[in-house]
């Protein structure tokens, strides 16, 4: 199995899915995908209350001293949201409001959780029987462990997003973006200090991954300021309740809004920029934005998304910024709607850093394979941009998805690292640097095939005449057998009274 968070072992993310399967047969995936979840952050805060709680009493301290949770980042439960009060009622016809209840309890103490929590879980359609032996399994299960991994939760609902978004189809790309993919983008752009952003950030994995990069190198992920927005309600609480389990400090605007008609952070100039746009959008400019002072390069068609998303994040890059994002394979060679002169002034401006060709299989809403582009202002080195053929990397964990490894990940990040220090060689058939010269002769199309060759093959030390003897004689044995097998056929079908 691939080495990486998106399936990594988490000790009882087996346990949490069950309770998802639970609900499964009275709830399609998109409606128990919030149920679960809300139920998820409910029992995280509570045992993180619990365990504040104990330290307090321990210490003769006043354990309804709101102020004593918030100083350690603790969220403040107020005594009717408290989990044993839920426990209590999980086999009552009163559970779904109960739990309704302490959400809202919950909001009015921690104002930095107004209005995203889920409150539907009195709705007549969720059986309460079921929902009480949700809980009852979650009263089970400690969600946090003392002195280990703080993050516990936060990978458990990474753990189950991904498993929705299996479960969802094309439905779940507008929240989620493969792990393996974000790491990608992260471990490339390597987010240490200043602002990011995500224009389109689903649940929040950019922001999560840049958080986790920052405190694996023994960072302060208080260097990061995050900002984004996202045009789909649910989704939106969604990232929220990701990142305040995960102690992320972010702004996402007021309320959802769609990015190009309604751009919450119209003055931000961002350091690092992350993002999985929808894929080849169309219908997604009545005409109200042509003029718009974002399309520096070009108007984009219409009918297709893709350069209208990549100019609206360069637009929103700082003077040394740097942009990591997914896009259809399309976007590398289109020439529709004006596609291609737009791409080719945005290389011409000396833009593009690095192009990867990811393999197929990655994600859960399509099979074709995707690219990584990576935009840079102030590049290190001008007149030239790296072409990664990566498209044979990666695992198949199941007979549909491929995830790249820790190992496959790092590769890239390195090559991309050398790049940049002068010290890169072209590896034939998997990555070269290509000056805009070289670029422009093939049309300024970036496909990284065409850079990156054909991957030399080893030498067996077998020589060549010895070699076509061999392979003619087995080839001469491979028409006699396939002659044999025709009269075969020929006598059998005869037999039954058919000639041929």
């Amino acid at each position: 199995m691939a080495n990486d968070n998106n399936t990594a072992s988490i000790g009882f993310e087996q346990q949490i899915w069950a309770a998802a399967d639970i609900l499964r047969g009275n709830l399609d995936a998109a409606e128990y995908k919030h149920v679960v979840l809300g139920l998820i952050f409910l029992k995280y805060i509570s045992d993180k209350f619990e365990e504040r709680y104990r330290a307090l009493e321990a210490d003769d301290d006043d354990v309804e001293d709101k102020d004593a949770y918030s100083e350690v980042n603790v969220f403040f439960v107020p005594p009717s949201a408290r989990w044993s009060v839920i426990c209590e009622a999980a086999h009552k016809e009163e559970i779904g409001t109960v739990i309704d209840d302490a959400m809202r309890a919950i909001e009015k103490e921690n104002k930095r959780l107004k209005d995203i929590l889920p409150k539907n879980y009195a709705r007549g359609d969720l059986d309460k029987r079921r929902l009480g032996n949700v809980v009852d399994l979650f009263t089970n299960i400690q969600m946090i462990q003392h002195g280990t991994d703080k993050d516990i939760l936060g990978r458990t609902y990474e753990y189950c997003l991904s498993k929705f978004a299996e479960q969802e189809g094309k439905r779940a790309g507008e929240f989620y973006t493969p792990s393996c993919v974000v790491r990608t983008l992260v471990e490339v752009l390597q987010p240490f200090k200043g602002r990011v952003y995500d224009p389109c950030c689903g649940s929040a994995g950019m922001f999560v991954q840049s958080a986790d990069f920052v405190r694996n190198h023994s960072g302060n992920i208080g260097n990061l300021s995050v900002y984004g927005q996202d045009a789909n309600p649910t989704t939106r609480k969604m990232a929220l309740m990701n990142l305040a389990i995960r102690g992320i400090e972010a702004d996402l605007g007021g309320y959802n809004a769609d990015t190009f008609h309604n751009d919450l952070h119209p003055t931000l100039k961002a350091d690092f920029i992350m993002a999985n746009p929808p894929f080849n959008l169309s219908d997604w400019n009545d005409g109200s934005l042509n003029n718009d002072q974002r399309w520096k390069y070009g108007l984009p068609p219409s009918g297709n998304a893709n350069f209208a998303w990549l100019q609206h994040m360069i637009y929103h890059l700082a003077p040394n910024g740097k942009i990591g994002m997914v896009l259809a394979n399309g976007s590398l060679s289109s020439q529709s709607g004006g596609e291609g002169d737009i791409r080719r002034k945005i290389v011409e401006d000396d833009l593009v850093e690095g192009i990867v060709a990811m393999p197929g299989n990655l994600f859960y809403t399509v099979t074709i394979p995707v690219t990584l582009w990576f935009i840079t202002r102030n590049k290190k080195q001008k007149g030239k941009t790296l072409f990664i053929d990566a498209r044979k990397m990666g695992t198949m964990v199941n007979r549909r998805l491929r995830e790249m490894t820790i190992e496959d990940i790092a590769k890239i990040a390195t090559t991309f690292k050398t790049f940049n220090n002068g010290i890169f060689e072209d590896v034939k058939g998997f990555c070269a640097a290509v000056t805009t010269e070289e670029i422009a002769k093939q049309d300024f199309i970036l496909t990284p095939g065409r850079y990156v060759g054909i991957e030399e093959q080893e030498d067996d030390g077998e020589p060549f005449e010895e070699k076509m003897t061999r392979l003619t004689g087995e080839l001469s044995e491979m028409f006699n057998r396939s002659h044999e097998l025709e009269d075969e056929i020929r006598k059998r079908l005869g037999a039954i009274g058919y000639e041929i």
